[in-house]
């Protein structure tokens, strides 16, 4: 195995360090598995319970809801240490699981209600759930490994973290997602019990992590000016100092417009697929399905991308050609949609795009969090992750909400003038991203070529 990671991902130094990187890996697994299990049932839930036009209204919704939310996660990591953050956030995900399960066995405020309306209750919390998982667990676990691996070792260990989440992501939805149709007579009840199994795991986890691991395989980027930031942060508490940092430097702000404009362009894909599904099949049972099947090719053609050595584009040629990729990518992706529409368009754009954003785009992009301070990494990533990424989720789906105007004012017309103005808006963004990629990875490369921290 060792020989077989040395030719793919590059010298592993030592059993102990490919020891860590399985586990970190594992760990992935579930957290990614879970996640992947959720999002179909996310969106196959709140179409049935509230109803498919008001899912852009959902997304809106849950960007005002995570702002708490990252107070609260700023709190926990003043207050506990990083393996403390992941038992208190893993149980509280645990018990609202099963809490949820049970709602969705009631009869009236259940899934047995087959009734859309958006005013029931459950459907909304349901999606800002699912929705805060994502984001903080994700981005808990990427702060954590930052914080404990050095940049070279990155190059070779992120790889291998990504290639177990992929199989997370092909394996969750592929067998456990249908289970609710194919078992439980169209009930997914069970399937969101099953999922609170899978976060008690990513808790077990990383508790068998920090006793299997030696120290000396747990340390970080080492920068002599490093120690004297993070004693500066330390004397300025408070709920916003990740959200200051944030504001106040360049690089970071970098990293948030690069997810920001991927995710707006996204999630006008994601809703124009979800309307097609929502359309296309009348019961919840086959939206999940349907959605599943999404989710694991979505994982199945990262895999392959990862398997097929995608990530030697960063640790061969570098930084910059890491991140440039992507925008290329998403340029072809908009064109395609404007000429060419349809369920089976949109499903192919959201695997590719996901897919190579999963692949190579995400565990380049975590690898600039490595030369920054201990408040970079843990507390501006989670500004970054839950409002970079549904801000801009809830901006995309404000301007989702403008398709059905055009629809009614003149028909399939007004659906090609929304896809017209969504292309030259696309567009515009790239323009922006592509200076801004540049920007983040020369800095990066400039901070650790000096062995400083950027912030």
């Amino acid at each position: 195995m060792i020989s077989f990671l040395k030719k793919m991902y590059g010298n592993f130094q030592s059993r102990d360090e490919v020891i860590k990187f399985l586990m970190l890996g594992f760990i992935f697994f579930l957290v990614i598995g879970t996640y992947w299990t959720l999002r179909p049932l996310k969106d196959g839930l709140f179409l049935s319970i509230v109803g498919g036009p008001y899912q852009p209204y959902a997304k809106i919704l849950s960007m005002f809801a995570v702002f708490p939310i990252v107070m609260f996660y700023s709190k926990l990591i003043d207050w506990f240490s990083r393996d403390k953050v992941f038992y208190i956030l893993t149980a509280f995900y645990c018990i609202t699981a099963f809490i949820f399960a049970i709602f969705f066995m009631h009869p009236s405020i259940g899934l047995a209600n087959t009734v859309e309306s958006p005013a029931r209750i459950i459907g909304w919390l349901w999606y800002i759930w699912v929705e805060s998982f994502g984001s903080l667990i994700v981005a808990l676990f990427w702060a954590y490994t930052a914080d404990i691996t050095a940049p070279e070792v990155a190059k070779r260990g992120y790889p291998l973290i990504v290639l177990f989440g992929q199989m997370g992501n092909i394996l969750g939805p592929l067998f456990l997602t249908p289970l609710g149709r194919n078992y439980f007579h169209g009930d997914s009840s069970p399937v969101v019990a099953i999922t609170g199994v899978l976060i008690f795991g990513i808790g077990f986890m990383v508790w068998l992590f920090s006793r299997v691991v030696p120290v000396s395989q747990r340390q970080g980027y080492q920068s002599p000016d490093e120690k004297k930031i993070n004693k500066k942060e330390a004397k300025e508490p408070g709920f916003f100092e990740g959200l200051l940092l944030l504001v106040k430097t360049p690089y970071l702000l970098s990293i948030f417009f690069i997810i920001t404009i991927f995710e707006v362009i996204v999630t006008v894909f994601d809703f124009l697929l979800k309307m097609n599904v929502y359309e296309t099949f009348s019961s919840s049972a086959d939206r999940v399905s349907y959605l599943g099947s999404y989710a694991w090719m979505t994982g199945l053609v990262a895999f392959i991308c990862v398997i097929l050595g995608i990530n030697n584009i960063q640790r061969k040629v570098g930084m910059t050609a890491s991140l440039l990729i992507l925008p290329f990518l998403v340029v072809f992706a908009v064109l395609t949609s404007k000429f060419y529409t349809g369920i089976t368009v949109f499903f192919w754009i959201m695997v590719f795009s996901k897919a190579v954003n999963y692949a190579l785009n995400q565990p380049t992009l975590k690898q600039l969090y490595i030369p920054t301070s201990s408040d970079a990494k843990y507390k501006s990533q989670a500004w970054i992750e839950m409002f970079g990424s549904r801000g801009s989720k809830g901006g995309g789906s404000f301007f989702n909400t403008f398709r059905s105007s055009f629809v009614k004012v003149s028909g399939p017309a007004g659906a090609a003038a929304f896809m017209t103005v969504f292309t030259l808006g696309s567009m515009g963004l790239i323009a922006m991203w592509i200076p801004i990629a540049i920007y983040a990875a020369k800095t990066y490369n400039k901070a650790i070529n000096e062995n400083k921290v950027v912030c």
